[in-house]
C-alpha cells in the first residue's frame, strides 16, 4: 500500500501571454527555497526575456532531455530524472504543452505533472486562459488565432491554489512596446494583431471569470462544512419561482433583467413538485417551454420536491447563496386570500431573511381558482384548527339557534349541526370530526331535545335520532377524511411523476453528466451530497445516510437527513437514471476506442474504390502505349513511335506520383515521414513548385525571411496547393501566390478565382479521396489537399481554406521563422516542441 502524501499543485494563470506568470512562478520557487525548501526547475521556459532568465539564478535547473523526431532535434523535461531527484517543490512551465511523441513519454505535460504530484512533490506551473479547453473556441473566434495546445478544465481546477497573473490592457501594451515582452521587430506586428485592446480586454474578462467560477466552487465548499445558513452577497444569484403557470414567462425575463444588471450574475429557475397536493394547476408544457427559455437566457432549470413551497424556496435559495428571489403575485383573489390567509408570497417574504424578495405583477394575477389547493391537506395549522373548531363551532351555532327557537323544528336543528361536523372535518379530519359529533350531541341533548335544560334519553325516539345522528357524522367524517388522504397520495405521485419526468426530460436531451446527475439528485432530495461509489458503505456511515444500488457494481449514497419510504421510492428511479449515465459513459469509451478502427475501415474502403479507377487509367494508358509499340503488325512512323513514347512515359510518371502520394499520406498517418527542418527561404522553393503551373502572379516573397521547414516537402505542398487552384481557376484567369510576414509567423497565399466553397464542406476538402466540386473521374484520388495539410502540419505549420474577395478560394499556408524556433509563442502561432538550440 502507498502511502506517499499526494503533492501539492499551484497554478499561475495567465489572462495573456507576457503577463509575467513565469516570472512569477519562479519568484514563488526562490522564496521557497530561500525558506529552506528543496526545489528545483524542472522546465522553465523564458522565451528569451532577460528578466524571467535573470529569476533561474541560484535555483537547481534539471537537466533537459533530448529528443529526436521526425529528422529534428526537441528538447522535453526529463520526467524519470525529477523523479529520481525527488525535490520537495518542482517547478514545471507550460502546463498545456505536447510532449515530442516516442520514447515512452506522456502525450501532454500535465500528465507528467500528475506523475509528480502522485510522487508526493508540490509543483509550481503556468498557464495562459486559452489554453483551458472549454475557452479554446472563445479565444479563437476572438483572436482569430487557432489554439490547438489545450489542458482539460477539471484538470486546472483541482489544483490547491490557481493564482490569476493579470494586467490592464494599457499596461500590457506598454510593456511589449518598452521591449519587455518581444525583439523590436516584433513588436509593431504583435501590438496589431493578437495584442489589439480589444482582445486583450476579452481575454482578460474570461479569464476573471473563469477564476471567479473556481472561487465560487470553494467558498460553496467551505459554507457547506462549516454549515453556514445565511447569504454572503459575494455575487448575485436570482432564484425564479415557477409555478407551471402562464406567467412564468414573465417572472424568467424580469428575473433575467436583474441577473444582467450585474457582471457574471447567474439566473437560477426552480419549480417545487409539491408532495401534500399542492401542485394542483400545473401544466407541464408550460414548465418544459419555460425551461427551454431558461436555458436560452443562459441560467438553470431545477426542481425540488418539499412539503411547503414558501419552506422549499426558501431553502433552495439559501443552499445555492442566492441573492435574490423573484416571485409572481398571487394568482388568489381578495375574496380567496380574506378566506384563506397569507399565501406563498408573503410566507416567503417573512422566511427570506437577508434574501432580497420581488413580487412581480402579472396578467393572472388574481384570477385563481376559487378553492385554493393548499386547503386540500392536513397542515400543521389545519391539523391545530381541527379540533378547536370541533369544540367552537357547535358551541357558536347553539348560541344561534336558541335565538331563534320555536320557528326551526328538531330535525331542522340536527341538520345544521350535522352541516357543523361536516365542515369540522373538511378541517381537520376524522379525530376533529369525532369532537364536534360528541359536543353537538351534547349540546343537542341539552338544549334541543325535551325536556330542555338537562341531560336525558328517556324519550326512545329521541334516543334514536341522536344515535343516528352521531353514526352519520362520524361515517361522513371517515369518508371526507378518507378522500383528503387519497387526494393526498395522488398528489404525492403527481410530484414524484413531475420530478421524475423533468428528469427523464434532461437525460433524453443528453444535458446531463453524472456530475450534474448526481448534483440533480441532491437538491431535489435536499440533502447535503450525493455521491457515485463502487461498494456500499459501512454501517457507520452514520445517520442520515441513505444507499441504493445503481446499476452492477454502482451504489448511490445521499448524505444529510433520512428519507422517508416513498422518497426512497423515487430514489431508487434516480439511481437507476445514474447507473444508465455510467453505462452509456462506458459505452461511448468503448465507441471512441472504435471509431478509429472504423475510420481506417472506411480510408480503406474508398481508396480500393478510388483505386479501381484512379490508377488503372495511367497503367491501361501505359500498357497500351508499350504493347503497340511491341507489335509486329503494324509498322509506326517516327511520329507515332514518339506519341506512344511519350504517351507511356506520362502515364507512368502520372502513376508514379499517385503511389508516391498514397506513400507519403500512409508515412504522415503512422507519424514515420523523414523530416530534415531548415532555415529556407521562399525564393529558394518556388521556382520548382510551380514550374508545372502556367501563367502563375507571384507577388511580395522576395522579402520575407527564411522559414524552418523541410524544403522538398514545402515543395510538394505549394505545387500540390498551386495544381489545385490552377485546376479551378476560369480560363483567362491566373493563380495568385503571395506571403507576408506577421508575428513570427510567415503567411503563404496560394489564390484561385474558382466557384469557391461553402463553409460547410470545407473540413472534407481535407479529407483523402475527397474531389469536392469535381463533375468528371480525371482529376486523380483526391490526395493533394490531404496531404498538403499533413505535410505542413508535419513542419509545424497549418493550412486552412478562405474565401478570396470577388469569389474563389484562397489556401493560407502558415509557417514558422526559422529564427522563431527555439522561441515558440504561444500568442501569434500554435506552440511547437521545443528546439535545441
Amino acid at each position: 500500500m502507498n502511502d506517499v502524501r499526494r503533492g501539492r499543485l499551484k497554478v499561475y494563470l495567465g489572462a495573456a501571454p507576457g503577463v509575467g506568470k513565469t516570472y512569477r512562478m519562479l519568484d514563488e520557487a526562490r522564496r521557497r527555497a530561500a525558506r529552506g525548501a528543496d526545489v528545483v526547475v524542472g522546465f522553465a521556459e523564458c522565451h528569451g526575456r532577460p528578466l524571467t532568465e535573470a529569476m533561474l539564478d541560484g535555483l537547481e535547473i534539471v537537466e533537459r532531455a533530448q529528443c529526436a523526431y521526425r529528422g529534428g532535434e526537441f528538447e522535453e523535461m526529463d520526467l524519470p530524472a525529477v523523479l529520481a531527484r525527488n525535490p520537495e517543490v518542482a517547478v514545471v512551465d507550460e502546463f498545456a504543452h505536447s510532449n515530442v511523441p516516442g520514447g515512452g513519454r506522456n502525450a501532454k505535460r500535465w500528465q507528467d505533472i500528475d506523475v509528480l504530484l502522485a510522487a508526493g512533490i508540490d509543483v509550481l506551473t503556468a498557464v495562459n486562459v486559452q489554453h483551458l479547453a472549454s475557452l479554446k473556441d472563445v479565444v479563437e473566434k476572438i483572436t482569430g488565432v487557432p489554439q490547438h495546445e489545450t489542458v482539460p478544465d477539471d484538470v486546472v481546477r483541482r489544483a490547491q491554489q490557481i493564482e490569476l497573473i493579470d494586467m490592464p490592457p494599457e499596461g500590457l501594451r506598454r510593456r511589449m512596446a518598452h521591449g519587455n515582452i518581444y525583439t523590436p521587430e516584433k513588436i509593431d506586428a504583435a501590438l496589431a494583431n493578437y495584442f489589439r485592446p480589444g482582445n486583450l480586454t476579452a481575454l482578460r474578462q474570461l479569464a476573471l471569470l473563469w477564476v471567479a467560477d473556481r472561487v465560487d466552487e470553494a467558498l460553496h465548499t467551505y459554507r457547506a462544512e462549516h454549515a453556514i445558513g445565511g447569504v454572503w452577497e459575494t455575487r448575485e444569484r436570482v432564484v425564479v419561482a415557477l409555478t407551471g403557470g402562464p406567467e412564468g414567462d414573465t417572472l424568467i425575463r424580469r428575473a433575467a433583467r436583474i441577473a444582467d444588471r450585474s457582471a457574471g450574475g447567474d439566473l437560477l429557475a426552480v419549480h417545487v413538485a409539491r408532495s401534500d397536493g399542492l401542485a394542483a394547476g400545473v401544466s407541464h408544457a408550460s414548465l418544459a417551454r419555460q425551461r427551454r427559455l431558461v436555458e436560452d437566457l443562459g441560467g438553470s432549470y431545477h426542481s425540488v420536491v418539499g412539503d411547503g413551497v414558501a419552506t422549499a424556496l426558501v431553502e433552495f435559495a439559501r443552499t445555492e447563496n442566492a441573492t435574490q428571489l423573484v416571485l409572481g403575485t398571487s394568482r388568489r383573489g381578495r375574496l380567496e386570500r380574506f378566506l384563506t390567509g397569507p399565501g406563498t408570497g408573503e410566507t416567503v417574504t417573512e422566511l427570506s431573511g437577508d434574501i432580497d424578495v420581488h413580487r412581480v405583477t402579472h396578467e393572472r394575477a388574481g384570477r385563481g381558482t376559487l378553492l385554493p389547493s393548499r386547503r386540500r391537506t392536513l397542515s400543521t395549522a389545519r391539523l391545530i384548527a381541527g379540533p378547536v373548531a370541533g369544540l367552537v363551532l357547535p358551541v357558536l351555532l347553539t348560541v344561534c339557534l336558541a335565538q331563534v327557537r320555536g320557528t326551526v323544528n328538531l330535525t331542522s336543528e340536527a341538520l345544521l349541526f350535522l352541516l357543523a361536523v361536516v365542515g369540522v372535518a373538511c378541517i381537520g379530519g376524522v379525530a376533529s370530526a369525532v369532537i364536534a359529533s360528541v359536543t353537538a350531541s351534547l349540546l343537542l341533548n341539552y338544549w334541543f331535545i325535551p325536556p330542555i335544560g338537562q341531560f336525558t334519553l328517556d324519550d326512545p325516539n329521541a334516543l334514536l335520532a341522536l344515535g343516528v345522528f352521531t353514526v352519520v357524522a362520524a361515517t361522513v367524517a371517515a369518508v371526507v377524511d378518507r378522500s383528503l388522504r387519497l387526494s393526498r397520495r395522488s398528489a404525492r405521485a403527481t410530484a414524484e411523476a413531475e420530478t421524475m419526468s423533468s428528469l427523464a426530460g434532461s437525460i433524453v436531451r443528453g444535458g446531463q453528466t453524472i456530475p450534474a446527475l448526481l448534483e440533480r439528485t441532491r437538491e431535489t432530495f435536499g440533502t447535503d451530497s450525493a455521491e457515485l461509489v463502487d461498494e456500499p458503505p459501512d454501517h457507520e456511515v452514520g445517520a442520515g445516510a441513505t444507499t441504493v444500488p445503481a446499476g452492477p457494481g454502482a451504489f448511490l449514497v445521499l448524505r444529510g437527513r433520512t428519507l422517508s419510504s416513498s422518497e426512497r421510492r423515487v430514489l431508487a428511479a434516480f439511481a437507476a437514471h445514474v447507473g444508465s449515465a455510467v453505462e452509456r459513459a462506458q459505452l461511448a469509451e468503448a465507441a471512441a476506442e472504435i471509431e478509429p478502427v472504423k475510420a481506417a475501415d472506411r480510408l480503406r474502403t474508398a481508396l480500393l474504390r478510388a483505386v479501381g479507377h484512379d490508377l488503372r487509367t495511367p497503367l491501361a494508358a501505359g500498357w497500351a502505349a508499350v504493347t503497340s509499340l511491341r507489335g509486329r503488325d503494324v509498322e509506326f512512323s517516327a511520329e507515332d513511335r514518339d506519341e506512344l513514347l511519350a504517351t507511356a512515359d506520362e502515364s507512368m510518371a502520372k502513376l508514379n506520383r499517385l503511389l508516391e502520394n498514397l506513400l507519403d499520406l500512409s508515412r504522415l498517418e503512422a507519424g514515420v515521414l523523414p523530416l530534415s527542418l531548415r532555415a529556407t527561404s521562399l525564393e529558394e522553393v518556388l521556382p520548382m513548385a510551380l514550374a508545372d503551373v502556367p501563367d502563375v502572379d507571384l507577388r511580395d516573397v522576395e522579402s520575407i525571411p527564411p522559414v524552418l521547414v523541410d524544403p522538398p516537402l514545402l515543395e510538394r505542398v505549394i505545387a500540390n496547393l498551386a495544381g489545385n487552384a490552377a485546376r479551378h481557376t476560369p480560363a483567362g484567369r491566373r493563380v495568385m501566390v503571395t506571403a507576408s510576414a506577421l508575428g513570427g509567423r510567415v503567411e503563404l497565399r496560394v489564390v484561385d478565382r474558382g466557384p469557391g466553397l461553402p463553409t460547410n464542406g470545407r473540413e472534407r476538402l481535407f479529407e483523402p479521396f475527397q474531389r469536392l466540386g469535381d463533375t468528371d473521374n480525371t482529376a486523380g484520388l483526391g490526395l493533394g489537399l490531404a496531404l498538403a495539410r499533413g505535410l505542413t502540419e508535419a513542419m509545424n505549420g497549418t493550412l486552412t481554406p478562405e474565401d478570396t474577395p470577388g469569389g474563389g478560394l484562397t489556401m493560407v499556408v502558415s509557417l514558422p521563422l526559422a529564427e522563431r524556433a527555439s522561441q515558440p509563442d504561444p500568442a501569434t502561432a500554435t506552440p511547437t516542441p521545443h528546439r535545441t538550440p
